[in-house]
Parts: structure tokens; sequence; C-alpha cells
């Protein structure tokens, strides 16, 4: 059984930073990808940063503002966002494609953390 477990949401004043961690644990072999994901209310769910093999894309509203990394040995992806601006206020949600013990390669998600930017 693989899980996500995030952290790190929580409230900060415009031009604030905020840096979010997702922990994979389980029966993992290897994790090819993973991302970030945003959902604000009445909004569909949008990719905000992935990372793949050292590679990282992100969201053009993001750009120069969010960082993301990955520690490959605790098997933990980061999202560092400074910057930050109402319009950022979401709950995120992390993403990974993870081949667990036993090849049987998988889509996971987190339970999602909320980031409120707020004066």
């Amino acid at each position: 059984q693989v899980q996500l477990v995030e952290s790190g949401g929580g409230l900060v004043q415009p031009g604030g930073s905020l840096k979010l961690s997702c922990a994979a644990s389980g029966s993992i072999f290897s994790i090819v990808a993973s991302g970030w994901y945003r959902q604000a209310p009445g909004k569909q769910r949008e990719l905000v940063a992935d990372i793949t093999s050292g590679v990282t894309k992100y969201a053009d509203s993001v750009k120069g503002r969010f960082t993301i990394s990955r520690d490959n040995a605790k098997n933990t992806v980061y999202l560092q966002m400074n910057s930050l601006k109402p319009d950022d206020t979401a709950v995120y949600y992390c993403n990974a494609d993870i081949i667990a013990v036993g090849f049987r390669r998988s889509d996971y998600w987190g339970q999602g953390t909320q980031v409120t930017v707020s004066s």
C-alpha cells in the first residue's frame, strides 16, 4: 500500500512564502514522476508544477515564484512558494506516478492541503 501525505499549508499574507511537503510511504520501488496540483473553489483542478527525472515544468501563473524539488532518499517532493498572491488560494494536492514493489505502476494522490493567501 502506497500513501502520500502532505503538509505545510496554511494562511499567509500576500507576498509571503510557504513550503509544501509530500512524503510517499509504503512498498515503493520507484517514483517516476511527482507533481503538485491545485483546485480553487468553483474551478477545475490544475497542474502547478511537476518533476520527472530532474526536469521541472511549471504553470505560467507560478513561473519564477514557485520551485518544485524532490529528495529521492526521503521519497519526498517539495513546493516552495514565494511571492504568494490571493489568486494562489486553493487546496493543493500532491500527485505521484509510482512503481510499487512487484512492479505495479499506479497514480497516487494526497489528501490535499489548504493554502490561503489573504491580508
